[in-house]
């Protein structure tokens, strides 16, 4: 049975990670902060039912505690480190800089610190498409430029892949970064947009809609993208012999066994047909609020998961109005409205 350490298992996307892969005969074990940036109530409930599965285990402390992680990585062994745990928001990192940081930065270093030390067979670490800053060429692909980051989470994800690299060179570690795009669906985080708008519609408060709507995300339903890391440790990163045993359009490194992979539905949709996509399933109108831009904010993400397609044979592809009413499901359900 592999043992698989799991960053982040108390967040959203740690969570389904983890019960895909105790689904799937995978020994886990999480490690999670329990930070109080939203509703600690909700993360508890996450870990609560992962701990009803007999192969799933959990450490409660801070990534920055170098001691608290490696005493834990030590005991456990893992052979595949899976990091999802960090400071997330793009918006609060205006407000709290220094965070992005300590947790970010120097929480990474220290999961990479363990799998150097113990020689695990892959390192997969989350990044985002915040990476991608300025760019104006869509669908974004993984070889595209990514260094102008537009807000400190966005650099913080970027200096996460650069010491991923380094690491993958020096030290001969398999290391698969992914790229997120705008991830949605049940137990979601409660300060992402898409379940700031049912609970304020519900509650009949406005919405803040930036940009007068005329924004695009690549909407990537939660099930999909677990599905792509969870077949993405399979594909164990090689250093080439040269470079020209790189095909086209793969970003793995010359010098390194180290790739980023984009994992997005690979649909632009505007902000707009996703807010009417959740009117339509709460069965109520808005309060439209429109804005202006918000400083660091991108008015558009497109992947273009190309790569993953090729590397695994998969490729997401909820529609957001299916993937909408199976949130609203679970929203309406867990609030009881």
């Amino acid at each position: 049975m592999k043992r698989v350490l799991v960053t982040g298992t108390a967040g959203f996307i740690g969570f389904h990670l983890a019960k895909l892969l105790l689904d799937e005969g995978f020994r886990v074990h999480g490690f999670d902060g329990m930070t109080e940036y939203y509703d600690v109530t909700l993360k508890q409930r996450r870990h609560a039912m992962l701990l009803q599965h007999p192969n799933f285990s959990a450490t409660e402390a801070m990534l920055e505690d170098a001691e608290a992680f490696d005493a834990m990585a030590d005991e456990f062994v893992p052979q595949v480190i899976i990091h999802l745990a960090g400071q997330a928001g793009v918006r609060y990192s205006l407000e709290n800089p220094r965070s992005y940081l300590e947790t970010n930065v120097m929480g990474t270093f220290n999961v990479m610190e363990a799998a150097r030390r113990l020689k695990v067979d892959h390192l997969l670490m989350a990044s985002s498409s915040s990476v991608y800053g300025g760019n104006d060429v869509m669908p974004f692909t993984e070889l595209d430029h990514t260094d102008a980051p537009l807000t400190i989470y966005a650099a913080s994800k970027k200096a996460n892949e650069s010491m991923g690299h380094s690491y993958a060179h020096l030290w001969d570690l398999p290391t698969t970064m992914f790229r997120f795009f705008t991830v949605y669906g049940p137990w979601g985080r409660p300060d992402l947009a898409f379940y700031k708008f049912a609970d304020a519609i519900l509650e009949e408060r406005p919405i803040d809609i930036y940009n007068h709507g005329e924004m695009y995300r690549d909407f990537t339903y939660i099930d999909d993208l677990v599905r792509g890391i969870r077949l993405l440790i399979d594909v164990v990163p090689q250093r080439p012999a040269s470079k020209e045993e790189i095909a086209e359009g793969d970003s793995l490194s010359p010098v390194a066994p180290y790739r980023v992979v984009n994992i997005g539905n690979s649909e632009k949709v505007r902000l707009l047909d996703f807010i009417d996509a959740i009117e339509t399933s709460l069965g109520k109108k808005a309060i439209r609020n429109y804005m202006e831009m918000q400083i660091g904010d991108v008015p558009a993400t497109w992947a273009d998961a190309t790569l993953l397609k090729k590397l695994t044979g998969y490729q997401p592809q909820t529609n957001f109005r299916d993937g909408i009413d199976r949130f609203v499901a679970w929203f309406r359900d867990y609030y009881q409205k």
